[in-house]
């Protein structure tokens, strides 16, 4: 059974998991706070563990690795910063660099557990009976695009693993050009594997007569009481998140110096309402869970 399947935010009507999830990206792509990155990584992590499980542990196990090499590699790139920690090959290795890093692997981060939220949550069937009439075309696109990077990372391991099953693949005591040139191998499958199956995908559909006449979904959506609610409240706390990142409350400058937006007094409603906003379809599957442990401890 599929996490979404057992989820209470999932059930829900595709609009508002689609607001949601624009909201929640488009947050963690523009806002790079330190506390609201953290904010973000909690809600993101928590409710990428709640619809895949011990699957879910080891993306995030898989990510801290990845974490710390992007954080470790920009000062490498970035020498800007007024707070110097050693050299390297003569090149200054900067604190304020070091934090930048951080943040951008962290955003980085947080976008990907969304991304792998919304492949379970928002399904191709959702995503194109919302904006199948519309934009017939864009929609397919748009569908393929959102897809692509879970579809990509569980094609690599597929990748990978064939290739070490028949000695080719790159192991623990393989030098570094041959790992990145199993890497590079790996990477031109993909992309052999992406644009060919775009262009089946393509005329596939075409030749089903897509977006020739109106569309009809496999499973028709209604707006409910508790959609229009959750709708609304999705709407106030991310439009309170906005105002306050738009009067500077989210801010954060991290070369040449360290600057970060003091978050107390008014401010503080800020943050509360991006952790409230973020943990809505987290508390939803909690409260369903309870709710249903409650009705079997009666039967």
């Amino acid at each position: 059974m599929r996490g979404s399947d057992r989820d209470a935010f999932s059930k829900r009507h595709p609009l508002v998991n689609f607001v949601f999830f624009i909201g929640a990206i488009g947050c963690a792509a523009v806002i790079q706070h330190p506390v609201y990155l953290l904010a973000g990584a909690i809600g993101a992590g928590s409710y990428h563990l709640l619809l895949n499980g011990r699957k879910g542990w080891r993306m995030i196990l898989g990510m801290i690795p990845m974490f710390l090499f992007l954080t470790a590699v920009n000062p490498l790139f970035n020498i800007y910063g007024a707070t110097v920690l050693f050299h390297v090959f003569g090149r200054p290795y900067t604190m304020e660099a070091l934090m930048y890093g951080a943040a951008i692997a962290a955003v980085f981060m947080v976008m990907l557990l969304w991304f792998g939220c919304y492949n379970v949550v928002l399904t191709s069937d959702k995503f194109t009976s919302l904006f199948g009439d519309l934009i017939p075309a864009l929609s397919l696109l748009l569908v393929m695009v959102l897809r692509m990077i879970p579809n990509f990372l569980r094609k690599a391991k597929q990748l990978m693993g064939a290739r070490r099953s028949i000695g080719k693949g790159a192991g623990e005591e393989s030098t570094t050009k041959e790992k990145l040139s199993d890497g590079m191998t790996v990477l031109s499958a993909l992309t052999d594997w992406a644009l060919e199956g775009s262009v089946i995908t393509g005329d596939s559909m075409r030749a089903r007569g897509y977006g020739v006449a109106k569309r009809t979904s496999f499973q028709i959506y209604r707006m409910t009481c508790m959609d229009w609610t959750l709708l609304a409240l999705i709407s106030l706390l991310l439009a309170v998140v906005i105002g306050f990142a738009a009067g500077g409350s989210t801010a954060a400058s991290f070369t040449p110096d360290l600057f970060f937006a003091p978050i107390a007094g008014w401010d503080a409603l800020g943050l509360i309402a991006y952790c409230l906003f973020l943990l809505i379809p987290t508390a939803l599957h909690v409260k369903e869970a309870i709710q249903w442990h409650i009705s079997r401890s009666k039967i």
